[in-house]
């Protein structure tokens, strides 16, 4: 996509959640009409996108339709199926590129490809038995996440060993007895992320890194600017550089990273599509990482990564959303709500940004 697409053209976006509602929104602002692909009919996109196809990701049909329908196709998470992703390269541009979505979406593959471009991870080992669980847990004295290598997220699908010196016994089975991985521990001082985004032509740029806060497994909050020096700010941003080269890619990505005592940085998980720690993008930037996603799949120049503010962003978990009428008394604070009609447990509704001046 080196010639931008004028406006009126058709973006397809996979995946009708937030994100997508999100993507469909600043689609919408510089003039391009959005169809999205999701089976379920009362999406949150699909309040706000010009049209829904209601199909399952890998429905022929649907996917067709898709393809006949848009100019670019784009997607928010990254369980796409690859098979349906190449499906739709082979008729319209699928960006990021569907190799993104291969390496991205199992754990074991990620790591290999991370390592093999020179950037380090925690250490990690291959499970498929209880057998290679109990080898692993010897490599790391015990102690390890235990993942699945593929469709975890918000903490789904994972374990803690600590200090682990029984017989393993059953593990294996009990994770559903698919392809696994146990990853060490490490002792950081706090998590942070970057998003950054690329366009076919290899411009890049990046935001500031956020600081970030997970509870249960799922984010709470990332605050900007985060507590690490220059030079790891600057260590994230050459790896997410790094990555977005090594996979030709286009689209805004989220990589978030372990920091280390002395500033030292591991990859914890790439995310090929637009990334909760940049939500606060839409309220202390110019241009949020959903425009600067829209940009790039369009073939437009990228925006400023600029912040004109420090800012705190929090998720609406369940029902926490009921805090929204009060938010809405503060001063200094945007509030997006995702239109989700049922609040249950570990569910994001929303979130919201506080804004401050910088160095305030």
């Amino acid at each position: 996509m080196t010639v931008p697409l004028a406006p009126g053209a058709t973006v397809g976006i996979v995946g009708g959640g937030q994100l997508g509602r999100m993507l469909a929104m600043a689609a919408a602002r510089l003039g391009y009409s959005t169809v999205v692909l999701e089976p379920r009919a009362d999406c949150p996109a699909a309040q706000v996108a010009n049209r829904q196809l209601v199909a399952a990701y890998d429905d022929s049909e649907g996917l067709a339709e898709l393809a006949r329908l848009s100019d670019v196709v784009t997607y928010e998470f990254e369980n796409v199926p690859v098979v349906a992703a190449i499906r739709l390269a082979d008729e319209v541009p699928v960006l990021p590129p569907p190799k993104a979505l291969e390496v991205s979406q199992d754990r074991l593959a990620e790591k290999r490809f991370l390592n093999g471009i020179g950037i380090a991870t925690a250490g990690f080992r291959a499970v498929e038995s209880d057998l290679d669980l109990a080898a692993a847990l010897s490599d790391f004295g015990g102690n390890g996440v235990l993942k699945t290598c593929r469709m975890g997220y918000d903490g789904k699908g994972q374990r803690v060993f600590r200090d682990f010196d029984g017989e393993v016994d059953g593990p294996f089975a009990a994770m559903g007895g698919v392809p696994l991985i146990l990853e060490s521990f490490v002792a950081f001082e706090r998590e942070i992320s970057i998003i950054a985004a690329r366009t076919a032509n290899g411009a890049m740029s990046s935001y500031d890194p956020a600081q970030n806060v997970h509870r249960n497994g799922i984010l709470h909050s990332s605050t900007v600017p985060a507590r690490i020096e220059t030079a790891t700010a600057e260590a994230a941003r050459a790896a997410a550089f790094a990555i977005l080269d090594a996979l030709d890619y286009v689209g805004v990505i989220g990589v978030e990273f372990f920091a280390l005592p002395g500033g030292a940085l591991l990859v914890n998980e790439i995310a090929p599509r637009v990334h909760n720690s940049g939500h606060w993008t839409e309220a202390a930037c110019a241009v949020s990482q959903f425009e600067q996603h829209i940009r790039a799949v369009v073939g437009l120049p990228l925006g400023s990564a600029g912040r004109h503010s420090d800012c705190v962003m929090e998720n609406l978990i369940g029902d926490e959303v009921e805090r929204a009428p009060l938010l809405l008394a503060e001063p200094e604070l945007v509030l997006h709500l995702y239109g989700k009609a049922e609040a249950r447990p570990g569910r994001k509704m929303g979130h919201f940004t506080r804004i401050r001046p910088i160095g305030s």
